[in-house]
């Protein structure tokens, strides 16, 4: 066999093996894991996940998971528990303890301690009789056949077993707390997500003097100044009222030239585009996108109840912002 041959017909018996170490943790997803979910989410404190080595990197990122999908989780070593920070925990916690072997020494060490403080414990173990599952209030069997370590010993299949099953419990428990998009952009408030779906008009449009505004009566050499100088390629035509009865935009002034007009005499009304696209400052900035984009326009005219004008946004502001 060839090096190369070698080296893909190893990296195939690993997913192989990982896949199948997958696959025979659907069993197990029973009255144990529901009761797991139960006891988070009865909880009144926080979720405290722990774990020594690989186990503890793992438990690392189902932390993260957990508290950025509506769980509030965080990350204790058990080391520095038995040194300090053991303080972290109260009795109105969940701990999730992981070990393959549910004999960590580290571990062992502070169940008692973690009992005494009346936490709930659920385990994460390979060995549903090993010390942590039987202290457990539930045990979250984590066992596989075989490491994909070609020597059965690197944590390779057990380490995938365990992110599987914690990133089981998390998307059940957000699906339990009717989690949604708008709360994950919350937490997530510099994503392309968040942005979607927090920033609204109000955020981004252009308000006081920075908002283009002219009269129907103005002069269209003057209108031109005005959306040269606030420089978003339109501007608002407004009534004695301020209530908005057109825009004129770079647009319209190409097809206002091609017809000869003189810029100097004509007012603004004459060439202006009436029943123009408004929106409302409290809609979401995505939806003012889709607006756009579905009246392939680049620029709006923001207005109240009463159709007065507060605001304007065109495309860059939504680019700048990271909306589009």
């Amino acid at each position: 066999m060839a090096p190369s041959d070698a080296l893909t017909e190893s990296a195939r018996r690993t997913i192989t093996l990982e896949r199948d170490a997958i696959d025979a943790l659907l069993p197990r997803i029973d009255e144990q894991f529901s009761h797991a979910c139960e006891l988070i989410l009865q909880c009144k404190g926080r979720v405290v996940v722990t774990g020594m080595g690989k186990s503890g990197h793992i438990g690392t990122k189902i932390a993260a998971t957990l508290a950025s999908t509506g769980t509030p989780a965080f990350f204790v070593h058990p080391g520095e528990a038995s040194h300090g920070d053991l303080g972290m925990i109260t009795g109105e916690d969940v701990v999730i303890a992981i070990s393959n072997s549910g004999s960590t020494g580290e571990l062992v060490t502070i169940l008692p301690l973690i009992k005494r403080k009346g936490a709930a414990l659920i385990s994460m173990t390979g060995k549903a009789d090993s010390q942590l599952a039987r202290q457990a209030h539930a045990n979250l069997d984590i066992a596989v056949e075989q490491e994909a370590c070609p020597m059965n010993l690197a944590p390779t299949s057990s380490t995938t077993v365990t992110l599987v099953m914690g990133d089981a419990l998390a998307v059940a428990l957000l699906e339990a707390r009717g989690f949604g998009a708008e709360d994950f952009a919350f937490y997530h408030p510099g994503g392309s997500l968040g942005r979607r779906l927090l920033l609204k008009v109000s955020d981004l449009m252009h308000t006081g003097d920075a908002l283009p505004r002219v009269t129907q009566q103005t002069p269209l050499g003057e209108a031109l100044l005005e959306v040269s100088r606030k420089g978003l390629g339109m501007t608002a035509v407004v009534d004695d009222g301020d209530r908005v009865i057109g825009i004129f935009t770079d647009g319209d002034l190409r097809r206002t030239l091609d017809q000869g007009v003189n810029i100097h005499s004509t007012p603004i009304g004459d060439v202006m585009t009436s029943h123009c696209r408004t929106v409302s400052e409290n809609i979401l900035a995505a939806e003012a996108l889709k607006v756009m984009e579905d009246s392939k326009i680049n620029g709006l005219l923001v207005t109240n109840s009463e159709l007065r004008l507060v605001g304007a946004l065109n495309m860059h502001d939504l680019l700048r912002a990271g909306v589009v």
